[in-house]
């Protein structure tokens, strides 16, 4: 009499399928997700790399550790506040709050009161006019080099683009404002050298060709110091007047007001008192909001803008309205919050991290990221630890990214919300355990 084949006792889809904790994480993660992720488990006890009995079990911890979405959340511990490869600018309790709401049915484009269609983004549009009185319109896209591309299209029309050689500016992943512009066939007209541009190089280029706008760009991811010379938005007002030129103002860091901490970043009230049509920002910046191309000005300037077929193409869409609506009206967003981060405190909590989990504490300077205040430090501590630790704590569960810096570990605390020292701590101490672990096999 044969022995009955270990396969046939390989529980069976559906049987899997109507177990209870299967069935919910099947509501939360889709059935194509767990499907998989049966099949992949019971593949394991075909090949006699799992017993039957231990099927169940094992798809049940699978799904347990399969989140919606394969992005993982990172506790921030390099120092640097828009930190790209994080995301940019982590958002406001309100913020996330509003991305719930807009994820189902809303009126983004709807009058309730009268049941017809209304201007998209309206509420959206007010909170910007709010925040930048200065501005007498908004107009939201995007991201920051959508609002850039729709601008110099729309209002250099068959002319140019003339701009400082000084400010072509390389964005992140290799891409270049100049050829940015140049892509919807638009002619840039290069005036001055990269170190000094004059005004006598923008009049001369304005009075020789076909009109189209005047650009003025913030280099806001380097700085030249030394035998340096630009032409300030104020002296550049004069000339577009003469020759009937829009002036735009590509500030990109998104500073809505002055800010002392960064005294030399320039904010988009002041670029708009001092002259310009239209000022151009990112929203997931200094802003602290999510990615966006903001665009406030001269009301004729944005309705123009709003009208181009391009617009329709670069619009922003529900999640991203309700999101940047919550930033600009509810509480200090957490970049607002890390970039006035109290010194003091912040050697405080290091320190207790410190007493925790070991380490030393050693001054360090937090950085804005993003593009933003190049070079400009943010003073603060951070605790230091083997350089060994790093990969183990970019891997655990939270994920921790530190910076990795002469040979030694650094966590800075600025970015890394106070609720969460505690899950830190323990990420630490996970990472030493593992590299003693480590250490330990290797002897």
């Amino acid at each position: 009499m044969g022995t009955t084949d270990p396969r046939r006792l390989i529980p069976r889809t559906d049987r899997l399928l109507a177990h209870e904790p299967i069935r919910r994480a099947e509501q939360r993660l889709g059935p194509n997700l767990v499907r998989g992720i049966i099949r992949q488990v019971q593949d394991q006890a075909r090949a006699g790399d799992l017993a039957p009995e231990e099927v169940e079990d094992q798809v049940v911890a699978a799904l347990a550790r399969h989140r919606p979405t394969s992005l993982r959340p990172v506790l921030n511990a390099t120092g640097i506040i828009v930190h790209t490869n994080l995301g940019r600018a982590p958002l406001s309790a309100s913020a996330r709050e509003a991305l719930v709401t807009a994820a189902g049915y809303v009126d983004v484009e709807m009058d309730l009161a009268s049941g017809r269609r209304s201007k998209r983004g309206t509420g959206t549009v007010q909170a910007l006019l709010r925040a930048c009185p200065a501005a007498q319109d908004a107009l939201v896209v995007n991201n920051g080099a959508a609002a850039l591309l729709l601008a110099t299209t729309v209002l250099a029309g068959a002319g140019e683009v003339i701009i400082s050689r000084g400010e072509l500016v390389e964005i992140g992943a290799g891409f270049r404002l100049p050829e940015l512009i140049q892509s919807t066939g638009t002619t840039l007209r290069e005036v001055g050298a990269t170190n000094r541009t004059h005004l006598q190089d923008y009049a001369a280029a304005a009075a020789a060709g076909p009109g189209g706008c005047l650009l003025k760009v913030h280099p806001s991811n380097f700085w030249i110091g030394g035998f340096t010379r630009g032409v300030s938005v104020a002296e550049l007002r004069p000339l577009a007047d003469e020759h009937h030129l829009p002036l735009v103002v590509d500030l990109g860091s998104g500073l809505l007001e002055p800010n002392a901490a960064l005294p030399e970043e320039p904010d988009i009230a002041g670029a708009l008192r001092a002259g310009a049509d239209v000022v151009i920002a990112s929203g997931d910046k200094l802003l602290g909001g999510p990615q966006a191309g903001v665009l406030l000005g001269r009301a004729e300037v944005i309705s123009r803008l709003a009208r181009h077929p391009l617009a329709r193409a670069l619009r922003a869409d529900k999640l991203l309205l309700a999101a940047l609506e919550a930033s600009l009206d509810a509480e200090p967003t957490p970049v607002h919050a890390a970039l006035h981060a109290d010194p003091d405190r912040l050697r405080e909590r290091t320190e207790a991290l410190a007493r925790a989990v070991g380490g030393d504490v050693v001054e360090h300077d937090g950085r804005v990221g993003g593009g933003g205040a190049p070079g400009v430090p943010l003073p603060g501590w951070a605790l230091r630890l083997p350089e060994q630790l790093a990969a183990a704590l970019r891997t655990g569960d939270p994920a921790v990214l530190p910076r990795v810096h002469q040979g030694a570990c650094l966590l800075d605390l600025r970015c890394i919300p106070q609720s969460e020292d505690q899950h830190l701590a323990a990420a630490v101490r996970a990472a030493l355990a593992a590299h003693a672990a480590a250490n330990g096999r290797g002897g």
